[in-house]
């Protein structure tokens, strides 16, 4: 250190509080790199390795960037996994002797970003907090900083660590700090590792738990907002905002008052997704290419601004579970679809809105720009036509939503006054502030505009008064302004000139007059700039001060946007408005996936009814071939009863149903070698999942179960967990959708809940159609070979499946028998279902295989005559 050079050691010092992030040190227009961030930044983003003298005998390593260029390359290196720690200049570089001081004013880090530049319009961008306080209780907090709203709730639950997973989940952190007792929750940090793409921080205890609590949230949210929110009582909570808060203290410096909405929300106000269901039903993003296209995201989203898209989003990924709040939801999506002129009113008004809420997000840190801030205005121009299209509407939900919306006149006539229509996108060079808004400004403008005036006229004045008919006022850089005399007038010269230059036939002077004209209008442009920025700086703070009232016409905006969309899609899709009650039924008729069918271009998609209950359907066991359909037709279910609660119209016929908690999947096949989890270990943990958390509300898939392991040992394990889930003594009793090729389950019809239904086929000769029908009873065959046929096999290879398809059908076991021994031992263990010895006795003697038709009849009267 001794050794450095005062400039390096400046940057060292720095760099010691911020070890672990790269360091953007900021050199006149050039943020530079050294050392070992230089190494690694030239890596990263591609720059060229140079070399500075620091006092050493070596050079340091260095790479940099321009200043003003530097989103992008933050941005790589923030998706990268990287932090970045923003050094700037905090004194004019010209006003100081030696070396400039300089601070870091903020860390970027992957849930700290506001930038549009580097988020994404339609999604949040959250940090989560997350604080443990002992195996059943913690406090999560959800925090976008883009739009200052903050999720928080309250865990007592007996497993902790799947409620957590479930919260994470559900707003897909890219950031998440937390207590030490997390590390404790071995499910939580393998889950934080392998599944959650996020940045993740230890933070010491200390933080989250602070003696002045009380104070710290009362000065950031306001006495009155805690009371509203209800988290006073709730020491959890504020102990994860605490931590929060210290965290962005520490990484944002400024604008973390930008943080002042609170949604105490509690996890069991909303449908309960796994991680694996989301995935499944692809309701964001696809599972094979992670695009929005083909989700059922992108088949709802119409909405016309990032508001919008970001709660669409949010209503996706959230269901809701209270009927009333769904009710309201569709009622106002109802309206709309109802009104075409004032829905198309409403719309191309909401297309000239921008993302206020980010906007007053960057105003609040001061980090946006004059073309930015001026985009206020052609927003709050749309604001009074579209609070009147709202309340023509005219029903009590969407009179509330109009409550909601301010006009902003006095926000607009603030930027108006304050902004010039025609502003630079920056501050550098001026002509931000408008003519007539400081006098100051007005007056130094005056003076860089007339300041040839001003050299004209008083080069004019000099003449007369000396009678030097040749002089001259002329400019250099290195002298400034100065008065020219040729040798022929030096006599007239006058003594209140002071000589500058001599010159080979002229002498160059200077007057104070000229000096202070000189003075101001070298001066005056610098001063311009230092003023525009000083004015600016001023009018990001007043426009701040009425942030609540923006972020409350922002949210009903958002709301609006939603429901136009929402009403949009219904009428573009002929979608049905869902009746949605707390009863245990599911009755959906000819419903279609809403997703397949936008993506058909050929040809129709066929339509299906479901009837599910916690009676006599409580699971449809469907059978058929592969490709036939019954992915499709589980899937279109579930996401048909998610639309419903998100207060969707719905693609069918009709849909009346209850309420669904949540939506368990077991679908398809996959390893998970990070995991060390084999496909068949991941299709039971899947199952153990669902068995453990399901409920009687809960809407299970299942798209086969055992196929990764023996035939005796899939089927046992199939048949075990359909017992389990229908029967009245032990079982789930939820509605559930079991899709296999193990036909032998069919025979588990006669368990009372169990309907069998497959996916008609018509075959002829070796070919077949899939009719994509669902029909009542089992599946007459596989048609596993034919698939393979319609698949592109090779004939030989067709050929010889058939022939030893026909070997093993000889010689294979009777599965069906075994399973119908099966069920007269399960029924004879059950309490309630006594069954006489004697009957028993005569079915297990029974050789049904040579029966006729005729007799299979008469003995099973005379069976149930017995009983």
């Amino acid at each position: 250190m001794a050794e450095l050079s005062p400039m390096m050691k400046q940057y060292f010092k720095l760099k010691e509080q911020h070890k672990n992030h790269i360091m953007f040190f900021r050199l006149g227009d050039f943020y530079e790199m050294f050392f070992d961030d230089a190494i690694l930044a030239s890596k990263e983003l591609e720059l060229t390795l140079t070399g500075r003298d620091c006092g050493l005998e070596e050079r340091a390593p260095m790479c940099g960037i321009p200043h003003h260029s530097s989103e992008g390359y933050v941005s790589r290196l923030v998706a990268k996994g990287y932090k970045v720690a923003i050094c700037e200049q905090t004194q004019d570089a010209n006003s100081v002797k030696g070396i400039v001081n300089r601070e870091i004013v903020r860390v970027i880090t992957p849930g700290t970003i506001i930038e549009s530049s580097m988020l994404q319009d339609d999604k949040n961008n959250y940090i989560a907090s997350v604080f443990i306080k002992d195996n059943n209780t913690a406090g999560v907090s959800f925090a976008d900083i883009s739009t200052g709203i903050v999720h928080t709730s309250h865990i007592h639950e007996t497993d902790l660590s799947a409620t957590i997973i479930s919260q994470l989940s559900r707003f897909s952190p890219c950031e998440v700090i937390f207590n030490p007792k997390l590390l404790d929750f071995k499910d939580i940090t393998l889950f934080l590792k392998n599944q959650l793409a996020a940045s993740v921080d230890l933070i010491e205890q200390e933080n989250f738990i602070e003696e002045n609590t009380d104070n710290s949230l009362v000065n950031q949210f306001t006495q009155d907002y805690l009371d509203i929110c209800a988290i006073n009582d709730e020491p959890e909570i504020q102990a994860s905002l605490m931590g929060l808060l210290a965290y962005l203290s520490t990484t944002q410096k400024r604008g973390i008052e930008r943080l002042k909405t609170i949604d105490n929300y509690t996890h069991k106000q909303v449908m309960k997704l796994s991680p694996v269901t989301r995935a499944n039903l692809e309701l964001t993003q696809t599972m094979r290419t992670r695009d929005k296209k083909g989700t059922l995201l992108w088949v709802l989203d119409k909405t016309s601004t990032a508001m919008g898209k970001r709660l669409l989003r949010n209503f996706v990924e959230q269901p809701l579970i209270n009927t009333i709040e769904i009710s309201q939801r569709l009622n106002c999506v109802d309206t709309v679809v109802k009104d075409t002129l004032i829905r198309g009113e409403i719309i191309e008004k909401l297309s000239k809105i921008s993302d206020i809420e980010r906007l007053l997000t960057r105003i609040v840190y001061g980090n946006a720009n004059p073309n930015e801030v001026y985009s206020l205005v052609s927003t709050i121009e749309q604001l009074p036509a579209l609070k009147n299209a709202i309340l023509t509407l005219n029903t009590k939900e969407w009179t509330d939503i109009a409550s909601q919306l301010d006009l902003l006149e006095d926000v607009k006539d603030l930027v108006v006054s304050a902004i010039n229509i025609d502003t630079p996108p920056t501050l550098k060079d001026g002509g931000v502030i408008n003519a007539g808004y400081n006098q100051e400004v007005d007056e130094l403008r005056h003076i860089i505009t007339g300041g040839k005036g001003f050299l004209t006229e008083l080069e004019t004045k000099l003449k007369q008064e000396t009678g030097i008919a040749k002089l001259k006022i002329g400019y250099n850089r290195v002298f400034g302004y100065y008065i020219e005399v040729t040798h022929h007038y030096l006599s007239l010269v006058p003594d209140t000139f002071i000589r500058k230059q001599t010159l080979a036939n002229a002498e160059r002077y200077i007057t104070e007059e000229l000096k202070l004209l000189e003075s101001k209008i070298l001066g005056a442009n610098e001063r311009l700039v230092v003023l525009e920025r000083e004015l600016f700086t001023q009018l990001l703070l007043e426009i701040s001060q009425n942030s609540t009232r923006i972020q409350k016409t922002a949210n009903c905006i958002a709301n609006t946007d939603v429901f136009t969309s929402l009403a949009s899609v219904a009428v573009k899709n002929n979608y049905t408005k869902p009746i949605v009650n707390n009863s245990d039924d599911l009755t959906i008729i000819e419903g279609r996936h809403p997703v397949v069918e936008q993506l058909l271009k050929d040809s129709m998609f066929v339509p299906n009814d479901t009837i599910l209950d916690g009676k006599e359907n409580k699971m449809l066991i469907i059978t058929g071939p592969n490709m036939a359909g019954k992915s499709t037709y589980m899937r279109q279910t579930a996401l048909i009863a998610l639309m419903a609660q998100i207060g969707s119209f719905v693609p069918a016929k009709k849909c009346e149903m209850g309420v669904v908690d949540s939506i368990f999947t077991r679908v398809g096949a996959s390893d998970d070698l990070s995991a060390g989890q084999s496909t068949f270990m991941v299709e039971m943990i899947e199952v153990a999942e669902i068995l453990k958390y399901a409920t009687r509300k809960s809407l299970v898939i299942l798209d086969e179960i055992g196929r990764g392991t023996s035939t005796f040992d899939g089927m046992s394990i199939a048949r075990s967990v359909v017992e389990h889930m229908v029967s009245e003594d032990v079982g789930l009793g939820c509605k559930t959708l079991f899709a296999t090729h193990y036909h032998e389950l069919t025979a588990l019809q006669d368990l009372k809940g169990v309907k069998n239904y497959s996916i008609a086929v018509k075959k002829r000769g070796d070919d077949i159609t899939f009719l994509r029908r669902i029909v009542k009873g089992p599946a007459d065959d596989s048609y596993g070979i034919q698939v393979a046929k319609l698949a592109g096999v090779p004939e030989c290879v067709i050929k010889r499946a058939k022939v030893v398809l026909l070997s093993l059908e000889k010689t294979a076991p009777d599965f069906k028998n075994a399973i119908t021994q099966l069920d007269f031992d399960y029924i004879e263990e059950k309490e309630n279902n006594k069954i006489p010895d004697e009957v028993l006795e005569k079915l297990r003697d029974l050789d049904v295989d040579i029966l006729t038709p005729l007799e299979a009849l008469n003995y099973l009267y005379e069976i149930k005559k017995s009983l």
